[in-house]
């Protein structure tokens, strides 16, 4: 694994439970703001994909991206996770 990778995944680790951000803002904590493609090929290759929640990264146009169990898939977790982090807060 590469030290680009850790830090994207670090930065993705870092985003809460019901929220999103884009490619380039991940790019951005990882130290590499022009970088987003390649957040997202670091991503496709995410060794664990729900414990590292990749899902949580959509394009800057607020459009879905790709995932890789789908993005109907994605759209169900992030979903899912709205819900329970309304629920987390009271």
């Amino acid at each position: 694994m590469t030290a680009f990778a850790v830090k994207v995944y670090r930065a993705v680790l870092s985003i809460p439970l019901g929220q999103v951000r884009s490619y380039k803002w991940v790019a951005q904590k990882a130290g590499s703001k022009h970088a987003f493609r390649a957040v997202g090929q670091v991503l496709k290759r995410n060794p664990y994909p729900l414990v590292i929640p990749c899902h949580r990264v959509i394009r800057s146009n607020n459009k879905i991206g790709g995932y890789v169990f789908g993005e109907r898939q994605k759209k169900f977790l992030l979903k899912m996770e709205r819900e329970m982090a309304k629920c987390l807060k009271g």
